[in-house]
């Protein structure tokens, strides 16, 4: 990763995807220590996490996180989940956070030199481009190395830096709460493909 002590940092993660890209690759995020990490690799101005909430729910898991999130150094964004049924009937929830994200980058542009974006979604392509026309720098944290990818390949490139995830997981992750059968499984097969399957990539 390309960073300079004197850097202004702004990170922006998008609560949903950083999550699935993390479960993807069998480990979970450590949000103290990926702040602690990007504390120490300039001056860290924002920290932003969005995410949607399920209204009127007695118990939903991703309070405590929000919460403790709230309390340790990060700006939260949040806003209702939508209910939706899908083609078999089964109730799920959306909210998408994509225009939050946007205005944010683009205001942040103004004061931060580099900003990181911690989602894969395609649709930020535009984005990225229109806050490096404002002179910042742009590192894009996704993977390409779970099935399937989450980082669109139009944001990898229009982005000034990409970085995997999987290349952050002994910095930023914990272990997942997955079976250690599971874990033993993935391991195994993450050992078996190893360079090879970097060299493909």
């Amino acid at each position: 990763m390309t960073f300079y002590p004197t850097d202004r940092l702004a990170l922006f993660i998008d609560g949903a995807n950083l999550y699935s890209a993390a479960k993807g690759l069998g480990f979970d995020i450590d949000y103290r220590k990926l702040l602690e990490e990007f504390r120490k690799r300039g001056v860290l101005i924002r920290a932003y996490y969005y995410t949607a909430l399920v209204e009127h729910e007695e118990y939903s898991p991703i309070r405590p996180l929000v919460d403790w999130l709230d309390y340790n150094g990060f700006q939260l964004v949040t806003k209702p989940a939508r209910e939706y049924t899908d083609s078999q009937g089964r109730k799920r929830w959306r909210g998408d956070m994509d225009v939050e994200i946007a205005v944010d980058m683009m205001e942040m542009a103004n004061s931060a030199d580099h900003l990181v974006l911690f989602s894969g979604d395609g649709d930020f392509r535009a984005l990225v481009e229109a806050v490096q026309r404002k002179g910042a720098r742009v590192t894009v944290v996704s993977t390409v190395k779970s099935q399937p990818p989450m980082a669109s390949d139009d944001l990898r490139r229009q982005a000034d830096n990409f970085v995997d995830l999987a290349d952050l997981s002994e910095i930023i992750g914990r272990p997942s709460r997955l079976p250690r059968f599971i874990q033993e499984a993935r391991s195994e097969r993450h050992h078996q493909d190893g360079p090879e399957a970097d060299a493909e990539a």
